[in-house]
């Protein structure tokens, strides 16, 4: 049996009835992407100043869809394709908010609180580590800024994310490529952050430069 030929009811009773190594690999290929473009949303919402482990929150959301004997994908009443991609963003969305919580409870329970930029407006900063978390936060407010001013430019969305989920969340080109919501090779990324990386740099000249018009193709 090929298992890439199956429907996704298919696959999923298939990889949960005979445990086959194939399946699963299918399993893997056919819905990663799904999973991958969920964290990815659910990480940037959050707004974090610290890169969150992107890969291995994806793994994760594997790890809790297999736990106890698959009992997620058991426990799941399936009703047409719509729904289970549904319930794979759910947990998804749940990994990457416990992660959070997580990380919240350990900087809470050890007394440590994560440096806030409203903080650092009130008083001034008060040891080095600080005084590098303001001005890393001014200076992402600054960039910010720059990109915006690409805001009527088609595909300003995808392209500013592209720039962010690089420096901010510390993807490669090609695992930026692999996202759903992308559409770009790697090629299309490199060409896209150092498009952005150039324009961001002049951004800081005096006077910074207009935004360049695009080719339809870009």
């Amino acid at each position: 049996m090929d298992p890439r030929k199956l429907s996704v009811k298919e696959l999923v009773s298939y990889c949960l009835d005979s445990q086959d190594e194939a399946a699963w690999t299918e399993f893997v290929r056919r819905f990663q992407p799904l999973i991958a473009g969920v964290v990815v949303k659910c990480v940037l919402r959050r707004a974090s100043r610290k890169p969150a482990p992107i890969d291995d929150l994806i793994q994760d959301t594997f790890v809790k869809l297999c736990d106890n004997n698959y009992k997620a994908l058991r426990n799941f009443s399936f009703k047409d394709d719509h729904g289970f991609f549904g319930f794979l963003k759910v947990v998804a969305s749940h990994v990457v908010e416990d992660y959070f919580r997580a990380q919240n409870s350990q900087k809470h329970g050890s007394g440590q609180e994560e440096e806030d930029i409203d903080d650092s407006r009130m008083s001034p900063p008060s040891s080095p580590h600080a005084t590098q978390l303001a001005e890393n936060a001014i200076l992402m407010g600054q960039i910010e800024r720059c990109l915006a001013n690409l805001a009527s430019q088609p595909n300003f969305a995808r392209d500013r994310d592209i720039f962010w989920l690089y420096y901010r969340q510390g993807l490669t080109a090609k695992a930026i490529s692999e996202l759903p919501d992308i559409r770009l090779g790697t090629k299309g990324v490199e060409s896209t952050l150092l498009r952005l990386t150039h324009y961001v740099k002049a951004c800081f000249t005096d006077p910074p430069p207009p935004p360049r018009k695009r080719t339809s193709g870009g």
